[in-house]
């Protein structure tokens, strides 16, 4: 990461461990990147039973891929923050990001996913 605040840093690093301890899945970052779906990886989610919006829709899509035992590889990428625009996160997008977390384990827990 590139001319990002030392905040921002530890929020995305917080985020992503937070969402590996909790849902055990073994990504180092789930809430950003570049992602590259297989077609046999999107045929499989319903998506009609994915709830998430926001920085949590990527960790809930890497998590409902990795329960379904994909593959999932990892490739470094340079991200220099913005020079134009604003963030779109809010409290309500963090917020989500932090409940949707348990809501993974919670089904996990009870088959539903």
């Amino acid at each position: 990461m590139v001319n990002w605040p030392l905040r921002r840093l530890f929020l995305s690093y917080g985020a992503n461990l937070y969402a590996r301890l909790v849902t055990g899945i073994p990504i180092k970052d789930s809430t950003g990147g570049f992602k590259a779906w297989s077609r046999d990886v999107l045929e499989s989610i319903n998506f009609n039973e994915v709830q998430s919006q926001g920085y949590s829709f990527q960790i809930e899509m890497n998590y409902r891929a990795w329960r379904k035992q994909f593959k999932i590889h990892e490739h470094s990428i340079i991200f220099v923050d913005r020079t134009i625009g604003e963030s779109k996160m809010s409290r309500h997008i963090m917020f989500e990001a932090i409940w949707m977390v348990w809501r993974l384990r919670i089904w996990r827990i009870f088959g539903w996913i």
